[in-house]
């Protein structure tokens, strides 16, 4: 693990990477194929390395990029066909970019792979009945790899956000193999940070206000915004949605823990093209107001429209959002704010709202680095285990170095 060289499959926006370059990798490669997504995580990355474009395409990826002493591969294959917010079409072609994920690890063979996906996954099947979780374990133990299968809540791990995300730790089967050790320590389990805690001090602007680049509104508050604001002086990518003034009408009616299901019906939804009618479709998380005293609820890629404000009669804005999947302030997203429907690109939001939390990320990328001095160790002496582990929990994990 000396080199701690990745590569980032499904980079997205650079969610992933920036949690383990956190703790110290370096990522040699990142793989997306959306170009918005790919703009961001360059410009963000002075000497960034990324192929732009689609991964079946790489037929031979050892051979085509030319790399040597991987450590690890990390990436999330496109959760759409696994989600329980989708239709979880096991025909969904989505379906099958796992195994794109596990071509490149069989061909670069690293020391570990974490795969994340969404908690729907544990309960899909393929078109043939088969577990999907046990395939991906089949096709790991092919390849060479033990699998340990994590359920984490991010909020566990300092991000402001109750996320739970599904995560498969692969290890070269040439290294023991002890499952128990591979769970990243908690950190804020009993002290998670809250939604207001994140935002706070960000400037407290209306509907279809704000800049692409502003000042800081109040001085830090606490100590996740000195984090998210070092090496920042400024806001970027903090401009609120226009929103029509019946649509803010609607917002005031609702309160913390509400949404468009609580509001009297003279301020429900339309039918589209026919504003006499009330949709007959409401769902919980639409225009949702959260509790600011708790983590956000979890933020998904269409996230611009879930959620109001907890104060203000709006949505968030992308650099709120940011906040709330643990993204420095300095990490600037590009490409349009928002899409419509038949633009093929990522917005902003999509790009947040689809990302790992950096600081999920780096807990992970801590624990798979405390692992490998951990068996290091034991080979050393295979007699003294337990006081070993015991040795090495006792290194905690700094939230905010």
């Amino acid at each position: 693990m000396s080199a701690k060289r990745i590569i980032d499959l499904f980079a997205g926006c650079g969610g992933m990477s920036l949690g383990f370059e956190m703790a110290g990798f370096q990522t040699v490669l990142a793989v997306e194929k959306d170009d918005w997504a790919a703009e961001t995580y360059q410009f963000n990355r002075q000497n960034a390395n990324i192929f732009v474009g689609d991964i079946t395409e790489i037929k031979e990826p050892k051979k085509q990029f030319n790399l040597q002493n991987i450590s690890g591969i990390i990436g999330g294959p496109p959760c759409q066909g696994f989600s329980v917010s989708g239709f979880r079409d096991p025909k969904d072609p989505r379906n099958s970019l796992f195994m794109d994920y596990m071509r490149f690890v069989e061909d670069f063979k690293p020391n570990f792979f974490i795969m994340e996906n969404v908690p729907g996954i544990l309960s899909s099947k393929t078109k043939n009945k088969e577990w999907v979780k046990a395939l991906i374990c089949k096709v790991a133990k092919n390849c060479g790899y033990n699998v340990e299968i994590l359920q984490l809540n991010a909020a566990d791990y300092g991000v402001p956000q109750a996320r739970n995300r599904v995560f498969f730790i692969g290890i070269r089967d040439d290294f023991p193999f002890y499952p128990d050790y591979l769970i990243p320590q908690k950190i804020t389990e009993n002290n998670q940070i809250s939604l207001w805690d994140a935002i706070s001090d960000l400037p407290q602007i209306e509907a279809g206000q704000g800049e692409d680049n502003s000042d800081y509104a109040k001085t830090i508050q606490n100590e996740y915004q000195k984090w998210a604001r070092k090496n920042s002086n400024k806001v970027h990518n903090h401009i609120s949605m226009k929103h029509t003034q019946r649509l803010i009408e609607r917002f005031k009616c609702i309160g913390w823990g509400q949404s468009l299901a609580d509001v009297p019906q003279e301020h429900m939804q339309r039918q589209r093209g026919n504003a006499e009618k009330i949709s007959g479709k409401v769902y919980s998380q639409n225009n949702m107001r959260p509790y600011p005293n708790r983590p956000s609820p979890t933020l998904p890629a269409c996230f611009q429209s879930n959620f109001i404000h907890p104060f203000l009669n709006r949505n968030f804005t992308a650099r709120e959002g940011a906040r709330l999947q643990s993204f420095p302030d300095n990490y600037i997203f590009k490409g349009k704010r928002t899409t419509m429907s038949w633009e093929k690109n990522l917005s902003q939001f999509q790009q947040i709202g689809n990302a790992v939390p950096p600081l999920l990320a780096k807990a992970l990328a801590l624990m798979v680095t405390n692992y490998f001095e951990l068996i290091k160790d034991f080979e050393n002496n295979r007699n003294n285990l337990e006081n070993i582990y015991i040795e090495h929990d006792d290194i905690q994990l700094k939230l905010f170095a």
